[in-house]
């Protein structure tokens, strides 16, 4: 249904004093030609404000507001909820320049050291690898023998394991399969292996 046509001011009047006359609804909606929702909606409005006219919304008064003050806001930015400032507020950065400085420290600190104390340093490095393979059985096409025993194809599902290695300065340390979630003791084991293989005079 399209929207209807707003009935002018002198026909609210004119509901108005219909109604003080003592008229109903049902009565006035049928002489003005308007219907009986609107009529109400007219007279509530009249004793609620005393007015007729239709009173300005919010974003009305804030805009009259704004260009008062000498600024210009639009209807559509007034009409933005609250948290709208909180989701474009802009961040501050991730890292203060304490930590920036802290971080460079750190990374600045062992570029001086000799290779006599590169050689105890120890890297580790774990990474996951994955095996795929054919998961449903492989079937030999033969008249009414296809899931016979001899036709199929045995086949597993391949899963997948973590390996870490170790390495220095001197030389690549060994590779050790991890069967078990990494712990503090699983990982020393493995440093220690790595260490002894490389002599690197490491606490074993």
């Amino acid at each position: 249904m399209g929207k209807t046509k707003e009935p002018s001011k002198d026909m609210r009047d004119k509901i108005v004093d219909l109604h003080n006359a003592g008229m109903g609804y049902k009565s006035i909606s049928k002489k003005p030609s308007e219907r009986e929702t609107s009529v109400g909606e007219i007279i509530r409005k009249w004793k609620k404000y005393k007015i007729t006219t239709n009173q300005p919304t919010v974003w009305r008064y804030m805009q009259d507001f704004a260009s008062w003050v000498g600024t210009t806001v639009t209807r559509q930015t007034i009409g933005l909820p609250p948290w709208i400032e909180i989701l474009q507020h802009p961040q501050g950065p991730l890292l203060k320049k304490a930590h920036v400085q802290d971080h460079l420290k750190f990374a600045n600190g062992p570029l001086n050291n000799s290779k006599k104390n590169w050689e105890k340093v120890l890297w580790s490095d774990e990474t996951t690898i994955g095996l795929s393979g054919i998961n449903s059985p492989c079937l030999e096409e033969e008249k009414n023998g296809d899931y016979d025993t001899k036709n199929t194809f045995p086949t597993v599902k391949h899963g997948d394991g973590n390996i870490m290695g170790c390495f220095s300065a001197k030389g690549t340390g060994r590779l050790c399969h991890i069967e078990w979630p990494m712990d503090r003791a699983m990982y020393c084991k493995i440093s220690s292996k790595s260490a002894r293989t490389l002599k690197m005079g490491l606490p074993a």
